[in-house]
């Protein structure tokens, strides 16, 4: 019979009056028992008994609290007979109240699987019946049959509930929200359909620090908190690790939603106690809407997970909606995401050089080598466009290798016509670079074929990268440094390196970040800043160059810290090489500062 469980009770009720009619009986019913409330539950009968309009107090009958019939059913493996005779007379009443007759008589057949019973099958006739030795064997295998249908209905409904829900806490899995998703999104329900991702904060710290299993033990405590305080009917799924995404089931526009998501993220945020600590992670949710027939249950996780980047990007703990802003700027990097691959191969990349002179004379001492890419529909893309987007699909290393290796062509090129004789090239390297094993012996085949002395180029670095892997960027430094190759520091002051990074690694310079230059002459912190970092140089023997120069203001107040090496707009734009190459020609780059004690900058 192909039945399962959204079609059992309309197939047993066939099954059942054709028994009716077969048994020469008024009445038949089928009951279950379910084992984790304890109680026989109905699951079809026929003739139906009218509705009555109150709740039906056989539909399910709890054996703690039923008549003693249920209660000598529950454990019941052989046929029970039942007569209107006196000694039947304390079953009779509830019989009675069953099939609504007077003096009856009733064959109760257990379902038994593996020998514990699971339901009964009866029959009743109203006045006395007798049930030949036969019939009750034929009940039994009836009664057989239908203890395996609920048998693998069950097991095949175990098995739905395993493929459907997160075996750590029990919510909903990603194939349910998915099925959810798309019911939820179809023409004509109501909307707008809100979507919830949530992303727990620092949840490998706690793992770290107490153990995964008190991390699953977390895990498990918000699930049921979410579940206790939150509407019943919204989909709440974990996605794994410590993900979430949650639908709530009312249609909720921008602003509801997002004040929904401010709830649910201080909800999460309350202690829990776990291993015996009190203790609690912030969370970071990104918010999408979906219109019912119009959007897809893709776009709506889509934008979500860019919400949800945007509000960890952000600092974390916080809430984010998905804006036609964040639209655009996903697009861009789904498009990179395509194309990168190509532009290092199809020649579409190129080079601009940012010159860096001495402030006092204006001399050029080195050039910045800066990746642009020439993109097809896009226009002339800025390297903050693609090379987050390299570093985070594997393409980093490639493109690094096209940069290091078509700067020092150039690089090679002006020497040959002896141009930036005294000029360094400076070159950005990722951290992919920076940790890869064969990264000191590609630099030296690339400075071999081009005939460049190491001491002619910089190679620079963020913070942020020196604090990744310290041992391994001693060893790659050192590798380097054996070449002649020059290090240094970028964007310096944000927050990463401390006295004891600068001491263990082999480092030339320093570069002070563009933010803190950029508002010297009106800001008294960074004018502080900029000059406890030109004093730190100093002590430690390193140049420091200033970046992001824009005003004379920023250029003079360098000058008078002793920071006398910059790079910036007042200075000079990245720019191709052919442009370059008339400030090479020069040596220098007129300058009107005007600095104390010197007069004007002098020009070439």
């Amino acid at each position: 019979m192909a039945v399962d469980a959204t079609t059992m009770a309309a197939a047993s009720e066939r099954v059942l009056s054709w028994l009716v009619d077969h048994f020469d009986v008024d009445f038949s019913f089928l009951r279950y028992t379910d084992e984790e409330r304890r109680a026989s539950v109905l699951i079809a009968e026929w003739p139906r008994r009218p509705a009555s309009g109150e709740p039906d107090p056989l539909r399910i009958a709890y054996f703690d609290e039923s008549p003693s019939l249920f209660v000598k059913l529950e454990h019941a493996t052989e046929p029970m007979i039942i007569r209107p005779t006196p000694e039947f007379a304390d079953y009779q009443n509830l019989i009675q109240r069953s099939a609504g007759m007077a003096a009856v008589s009733a064959a109760a057949v257990p379902l038994v699987s593996r020998d514990v019973p699971t339901g009964v099958l009866g029959f009743i006739k109203e006045g006395d019946r007798e049930w030949s030795t036969r019939e009750i064997n034929v009940l039994k295998a009836i009664a057989a049959l239908f203890a395996q249908l609920q048998a693998r209905v069950a097991a095949e409904e175990r098995l739905r509930y395993i493929a459907m829900h997160d075996d750590l806490t029990g919510l909903a899995n990603r194939r349910s929200l998915l099925e959810h998703m798309e019911d939820r999104l179809r023409s004509g329900n109501p909307g707008p359909v809100a979507a919830f991702f949530l992303d727990l904060d620092r949840l490998k710290a706690l793992n770290d620090f107490l153990g995964h299993t008190a991390g699953d033990n977390f895990i498990q405590t918000l699930s049921t908190r979410l579940r206790e305080n939150l509407d019943p009917a919204d989909m709440i799924a974990r996605l794994g690790g410590d993900e979430f995404v949650i639908v709530p089931a009312k249609p909720m526009d921008a602003v509801a939603a997002e004040e929904a998501a401010s709830l649910i993220r201080h909800l999460i945020g309350q202690r829990v106690t776990v291993g015996g600590e009190s203790v609690s992670r912030g969370a970071s949710v990104g918010v999408a809407l979906g219109i019912p027939g119009e959007t897809t249950v893709a776009d709506v996780l889509r934008r979500a997970d860019h919400a949800l980047l945007s509000a960890k990007s952000s600092g974390g703990n916080g809430v984010a909606v998905f804006t036609d802003a964040m639209r655009a700027q996903f697009e861009l990097q789904d498009d990179v995401e395509l194309n990168l691959r190509g532009a290092v191969a199809d020649g579409s990349l190129l080079l601009h050089y940012q010159p860096e002179v001495d402030l006092r004379t204006g001399r050029v001492v080195a050039l910045e080598a800066l990746v642009r890419w020439q993109h097809p529909t896009r226009g002339m893309l800025p390297p903050g466009a693609f090379v987050g987007v390299a570093e985070a699909t594997n393409l980093a290393g490639e493109l690094g290798r096209w940069v290091i290796r078509s700067a020092c062509e150039q690089f090679a090129k002006w020497r040959r016509r002896g141009l930036a004789s005294n000029v360094v090239i400076r070159i950005n390297v990722s951290p992919v670079q920076l940790v890869s094993l064969d990264f000191v012996e590609t630099m030296e085949d690339i400075l071999r074929r081009f005939g460049i002395d190491g001491s002619s180029v910089c190679l620079e670095i963020t913070e942020h990268v020196v604090v990744q892997d310290l041992a391994r960027t001693q060893v790659t430094l050192r590798g380097l440094k054996r070449m002649g190759v020059q290090i240094a520091i970028d964007d310096f002051g944000t927050g990463y390196s401390s006295l004891s990074h600068l001491k263990a690694l082999p480092v030339d310079a320093v570069k002070i970040d563009r933010g803190f230059v950029q508002r010297l002459g009106a800001s008294a912190d960074d004018l502080a800043i900029v000059k406890s970092i030109v004093g730190l140089a100093g002590s430690f023997g390193l140049g420091v160059v200033g970046e992001g120069v824009e005003t004379t203001v920023a250029a003079r107040t360098l000058v008078a810290l002793g920071c006398y090496r910059a790079q910036g707009f007042l200075i000079a734009r990245p720019m191709p090489a052919d442009e370059v190459e008339q400030h090479l020609a020069a040596g220098r780059i007129a300058l009107d500062l005007d600095l104390p004690g010197t007069g004007r900058a002098p020009n070439p």
